[in-house]
């Protein structure tokens, strides 16, 4: 059985190509909706370039763990998508 490991602090999504972050050079980042409608994510290898993926994030409540390189940017269309770097322990 995985164990999700916190390693950073919880944070609102930046919400612009511009303003894009690693998440603390995250790898692995679990993903929450607050909100009550579908958000977009997307991922960019440098803050404010566009996006190399965009994928639906379904409404609250729903927690996804997107792997990146630590180098990757992310950012969603709203800040009611939290994000926190996290690890994984057996």
């Amino acid at each position: 059985m995985s164990i999700t490991k916190l390693i950073a602090t919880e944070v609102a999504m930046p919400t612009t190509a511009g303003t894009a972050s690693s998440i603390s050079n995250a790898t692995c980042v679990r993903l929450c909706n607050t909100a009550g409608q579908a958000e977009t994510v997307s991922i960019s290898t440098a803050v404010g370039a566009a996006p190399n993926i965009s994928f639906t994030l379904p409404h609250h409540p729903h927690v996804e763990f997107l792997q990146k390189s630590a180098t990757d940017v992310i950012f969603a269309s709203s800040a009611s998508v939290k994000a926190s770097k996290v690890g994984f322990t057996n």
